[in-house]
């Protein structure tokens, strides 16, 4: 009896020890490992208070930095958007430019084909086509983001609280403005003939009502193609409007 029982207990033991510790670990097909997830967009809605992730200084963020900058200067009509998707790149999502763009996450930038075409001499070949060249700062943003990774990450700008108080326009106002908005409202032929690349023409449509009025429309806001600007933003926006559109 005894000899039973304790042949009983080494094939209970033998038993747990084949058998997969826990249910959440599953294992993936072809051995691969489960994709890390912490560096996805939980929140950028901008809401204050502890929703989201902070934002890290030594990070880049695709969904904060990133799409912005491609969405405003790369997808208007008959460039890199769902509809015109011009030499079959969309540029409208972290899904789209992986799937549509060669080589994204590579830091060999010869074969890197979104820095190529930025860093590209030939304005027949340089993107964005037809126009001047994205910032420098702009470029090492996108670099950077490259180098970290090329992470579908995001981050809550306003972690904590919405500050509304002495909203600056070199510190707010205008890298949101040359994030979102720049891109289709500059050059020789602006978007609805709006250009918001000086601080004059920015206070020119702060002033009469058409900023604010673009960025809280239910419908075809503003960003075109692009999110719409987050509560927070939009009350910072509004306080400097009514601070009188400052250049400070």
């Amino acid at each position: 009896m005894q000899q039973y029982a304790l042949l009983t207990f080494f094939v209970v033991i033998l038993l747990s020890l084949s058998t997969p510790a826990c249910k959440h670990d599953p294992v993936l097909p072809g051995g691969s490992d489960p994709t890390d997830t912490t560096d996805n967009p939980i929140d950028t809605t901008g809401n204050p208070g502890g929703v989201g992730v902070p934002c890290d200084p030594d990070s880049v963020y695709f969904q904060n930095q990133i799409l912005p900058i491609l969405v405003s200067n790369c997808t208007e009509s008959g460039c890199h958007n769902t509809t015109d998707h011009q030499d079959g790149v969309i540029l409208t999502s972290y899904q789209s430019l992986m799937s549509t763009v060669e080589n994204v996450t590579d830091n060999n930038w010869d074969e890197n084909k979104l820095m190529k075409v930025l860093l590209e001499d030939d304005p027949d070949d340089r993107m964005p086509y037809n126009k001047a060249p994205l910032p420098q700062t702009q470029i090492n943003l996108i670099a950077a983001w490259i180098q970290q990774g090329a992470k579908n990450n995001g981050c809550n700008e306003n972690y904590g609280a919405c500050e509304t108080t002495n909203v600056q326009y070199s510190a707010f106002v205008r890298p949101l403005i040359q994030a979102r908005c720049q891109g289709c409202h500059s050059g020789n032929a602006p978007q609805g003939g709006i250009n918001l690349s000086t601080y004059a023409n920015v206070k020119s449509v702060a002033s009469n009502g058409k900023l604010y009025a673009a960025v809280t429309r239910t419908a075809d806001w503003m960003p075109k193609g692009g999110t719409k600007l987050d509560q927070c933003t939009i009350d910072k926006l509004k306080a400097w409007i009514d601070a009188g559109a400052p250049e400070n």
